[in-house]
């Protein structure tokens, strides 16, 4: 809490008051209701005014002034979407009304988390973390805005294991709020990862929250006794086990701070649901980022896959598909239901843009649920909740109507809501009037014939309203006054105005109110009486319409269930229509899903590549569980790249591709064509149309990448650190059954420890993982291994090379390739005409095994200097050693004969010679298990090795 000042402590009225008040929260800012404004007074003015933009006045309290910043009461929402978005909590105080005048008090604490007043169609997710163990998390994340409840405990091989698996949920969803259980907000490490890698705010609810009991009571308060045991959170196995449940902690401290923060949003909180142990497909947060799923590696959204499949016409389809893309499914039933639809979609387009243009009208039920749960809902909300309801029986009947659609799992869809209790709400909220005021203290909420007491004071109303519409006729003909009229204002209310020329004709009846320029003002008795009639009147409206109307949104609030249901149906069909669409306009088509794991595309192409240039497709053909497993299989010589029509006979002949060595030029499209790969996949496994000419593909347990890397010196975390962790989480999380996309390994350190490395990796994922993997490099040392590891097959992109100009063909073909094409792309990039040129005499002379001159090099007296005035030296590149060495050391041929000084002739060793130390090394590599060593324990024991042969 703010600590007071003196001189705060003897301010007295509204700063007196809001000084109190911002002493009983810890939130950054305070704001006040006073009448029409809201307002921040005091060091809270000045900063708010200062982000804001806001004028700042002064108020005296005791003698000392205070800096005040105000905004009206109907514009307080956007400034404080803009405070909470830029990570301040603000508590609100609102005025009520007492019998000595006015009060306030705070009503609600507003934080990143529990903003509900947000335009965005994307989730705004709060977050809890809860760690019990090294090992083991609880995560629990809560959307406010829509009332959805997640809750799922994550686990790891280790405590880093563990940790990358928390932050890649974390990634997944985006979480504007993260609330750190007991045991992590003490770690500063898992801290300053949350805010290196996330843009969410960080807060300290209070450690209660999180303890066992109280959160299992706090939960199943909310979601019911039975519901813990019907999702498969009640552990009954042991006292010890069921007391560190971290999912309901997590659950329990989101709905504590739900109830603290005053979001009043709760009743909208139906469903828990857990997704430990779901059939989801594992995408962590570098693939994620590295395949631009829902934004480009420089964090835009166009570009990426979710923008460019997204033509949702609703905020809860558009959430529902970002939230497939993140989290594709395992499940066939689930994932062929899916195709389905899209497929009876694209089969029928008039019923399709029917539906479609009906759901255009629909508003967000999901959020207007929640908004009527916290109290904020006002008539137009309830409004567009009539109108959303009135839909579903409209998109019910454009599916019926359609053979096409009928006979789909669309039907199944549409009636999954119950229609009847959806009518009933419907009906209720036909009170509503067409056109119902902002505000729901003012009359004019509600139709006749909703109350009879509202209709009987509407009509008394409207008898007065037409005596005083007709009195300045009736009073023209008694008093024989031309100039008369009669009106009303805030200030003197209802009066007879009467210019000066007829002033002389006004009855004794007449009592003057005020004199102006050219008339005078009068009321009568009468008019007073009416006049008192009419506010009593007005005021019992107000009173009446706002209970009755509190009374319709409760109702509302109660059903939230049945609102999310009938959202979340409408929103199922606008994804999947949307899917529908993109796979139309593109020419993409349905996969066959299958258990096998095998992968087959026919002229696959990238989904968001395609799009912006004129793209090169290509095959892809890649076996599921291994020869050893499979009795249709059989090791044979290497297979070329085959279409599914082929796979038959190939299967017999080409033998088995698990694992493809990638070899080609450089920005020939390597990349593309193993991103595409990747993103055919996930497509197909979020039910969507592909884009391909035909497509078989088995579902995997998860997809992993490795891409490239950014460095992260400001973390501690080199490029080559990044990249080590990065294939570390591959080797230790990847299966038989997953994807996994490796583009250049261990080209962030030394030539030959980055070989050894990527090699040992192949080696790994080839015979212990068994993964399906495609594995782009440079090192050309590793298509050999095609030759003596059995899966292990070469592919290549072609290029074309004529009279010295080259062309990327785009085209993958078999077999490793022979060419990188480098400097040729040193070239297309601007790199100086001398540089490429002497690359190319440099590269050829490598080739050739010719010496190479060391041009501006120093001369044997040591005597070299710049310009290239000293001698030129000669070197050759001995491939055998890995080094260069003197050109006088080569040769006649410069082939680096048995005679060469520079050369050892390893038989010839006299092996008696060896050291001790030397000979325990070589016993040691000699000894050690290359299939039972893992690639980064090879790594350290080469570097172990290498230390002490040097000593």
């Amino acid at each position: 809490m703010a600590a007071v000042s003196e001189a705060d402590a003897e301010a007295t009225g509204i700063v007196g008051e809001f000084l109190s008040l911002k002493a009983e929260t810890d939130a950054d800012f305070l704001v006040m209701q006073v009448g029409d404004f809201y307002e921040f007074f005091g060091e809270d003015a000045e900063t708010v005014a200062d982000l804001l933009d806001l004028k700042v006045s002064q108020k005296s309290s005791h003698g000392s002034n205070y800096p005040m910043a105000g905004v009206p009461v109907d514009k307080l929402t956007p400034h404080l979407k803009q405070l909470v978005e830029r990570g301040y909590r603000v508590a609100i105080a609102d005025q009520y009304e007492t019998d000595d005048g006015h009060a306030r008090e705070i009503t609600r604490v507003v934080t990143p988390g529990t903003l509900l007043e947000t335009t965005d169609a994307d989730a705004q997710y709060l977050a809890a973390v809860v760690r019990v163990s090294p090992e083991r998390y609880g995560l629990g994340v809560a959307d406010v805005t829509t009332g959805r409840f997640l809750v799922t405990e994550v686990t790891g091989e280790d405590a880093d294991a563990a940790t990358d698996r928390v932050f890649t949920e974390l990634y997944r969803f985006d979480p504007a709020e993260v609330l750190p259980g007991p045991e992590v907000r003490n770690d500063d490490a898992f801290l300053d990862r949350i805010r290196e890698r996330t843009d969410a705010t960080l807060t300290l609810h209070q450690a209660d929250a999180f303890a066992p009991g109280r959160a299992t009571h706090e939960t199943k308060a909310q979601f019911g006794q039975e519901t813990l045991a019907s999702v498969g959170l009640d552990d009954t196995a042991g006292a010890s086990r069921r007391n560190e449940n971290p999912q309901v902690q997590a659950a329990g401290a989101l709905l504590s701070y739900v109830e603290e923060t005053g979001t009043g949003v709760k009743a909208s909180m139906t469903r828990l649901q857990s997704y430990e142990g779901d059939d989801h497909v594992s995408l962590d947060a570098t693939t994620q980022r590295n395949l631009e799923l829902t934004e480009t590696m420089q964090g835009d959204r166009d570009g990426s896959l979710f923008d460019t499949i997204d033509h949702t016409v609703t905020s809860p389809g558009k959430r529902l598909l970002k939230e497939w893309l993140q989290r594709p499914r395992q499940d066939l039933p689930t994932l062929r239901r899916r195709g389905d639809g899209v497929a009876a979609f694209a089969d029928s387009a008039l019923a399709r843009e029917t539906v479609r243009e009906t759901l255009d009208g629909a508003y967000d039920l999901e959020r207007l649920a929640s908004k009527a749960a916290h109290g904020s809902a006002d008539a137009r909300d309830l409004l567009r909740v009539r109108e959303t309801l009135a839909l579903l029986p409209e998109v019910a009947d454009a599916v019926a109507s359609d053979p096409t659609l009928s006979e789909s799992p669309l039907a199944e869809i549409v009636t999954r809501p119950d229609r009847e209790a959806a009518a009933a709400l419907r009906d209720e909220l036909d009170a509503l009037a067409d056109d119902p005021p902002g505000t729901v203290t003012e009359g004019g909420l509600f139709r006749r014939g909703y109350d009879d007491e509202l209709d009987e004071i509407i009509d008394r109303h409207e008898e007065a309203e037409e005596w005083l519409a007709t009195l300045d006729d009736r009073e023209k003909r008694k008093t024989g006054i031309g100039h008369l009229q009669v009106d009303r204002n805030k200030t003197d209310g209802y009066y007879i105005q009467v210019g000066n020329s007829e002033t002389g004709k006004v009855p004794d009846r007449y009592d003057r109110l005020k004199s102006l320029k050219n008339s005078e003002r009068y009321t009568t008795d009468e008019l007073d009486e009416r006049e008192r009639q009419i506010f009593r009147l007005e005021e019992r409206r107000g009173e009446l319409e706002y209970e009755l109307f509190g009374d319709l949104r409760e109702g509302v609030a109660e059903r939230a269930d049945l609102l999310q249901s009938v959202g979340r149906a409408l929103a199922e069909l606008d994804a999947l229509a949307s899917l529908a669409v993109h796979a139309v306009e593109n020419d993409w088509v349905r996969p066959e899903l299958t258990e096998s794991g095998d992968l087959r595309i026919d002229a696959g192409r990238h989904p968001v590549v395609e799009r912006t240039t004129e793209f090169v497709p290509n095959d892809l053909r890649m076996d599921g569980a291994r020869a050893s497993s499979s009795s249709d299989r059989t090791a044979s010589s290497s297979a070329p790249a085959t279409s599914p029509s082929d796979r038959e006979s190939a299967a017999g002949r080409d033998g088995e591709r698990r694992f493809l060595v990638v070899t080609g030029p450089n920005m020939s499209g390597k990349s593309t064509y193993m991103r595409q790969a990747a993103l055919i996949t996930l497509l197909a496994q979020i039910g969507s149309f592909v884009p391909a000419d035909a497509a078989e593909v088995g579902v995997v347990d998860g997809i992993y990448t490795r891409v490239g890397a950014l460095d992260e010196l400001a973390q501690g975390r080199s490029t080559f650190m990044v990249e080590m962790q990065e294939l570390s989480n591959i080797l230790h999380s990847a299966t038989e059954d997953s994807l996994v996309i490796l583009d250049e390994v261990g080209r962030g350190t030394a030539t030959y420890d980055g070989i050894s490395i990527a090699w040992a990796a192949t080696e790994y994922l080839a015979n212990q993982v068994g993964s399906k993997t495609l594995f782009a490099t440079h090192y050309h040392e590793l298509t050999s291994l095609a030759d003596r590891l059995p899966g292990v097959q070469n592919v290549h992109i072609a290029a074309d090379e004529s009279d010295g100009d080259v062309t990327f063909l785009r085209t993958v073909e078999d077999g490793p390739t022979n060419r990188s094409y480098g400097i040729h792309v040193a070239d297309l990039a601007g790199v100086p005409e001398p540089v490429v040129e002497r690359s190319r005499d440099v590269l050829r002379r490598l080739r050739e095994d010719e010496a190479i001159d060391v041009r501006g090099g120093q001369s044997g007296d040591g005597g070299g200097q710049r310009g290239g005035e000293s001698d030129p030296q000669q070197v050759v590149f001995d491939l055998g050693s890995g080094q260069f060495r003197g050109g006088d050391d080569a040769g006649g041929d410069g082939a680096g004969g048995s005679d060469d000084a520079g050369s050892v002739d390893v038989e010839s060793v006299d092996t008696q010679s060896v050291d001790p130390e030397t000979e325990a090394v070589a016993e040691a590599v000699k000894d050690t298990d290359l299939s039972d060593t893992s690639p980064i324990e090879l790594m350290n024991r080469v570097q172990e090795w290498q230390e002490r042969l040097r000593e």
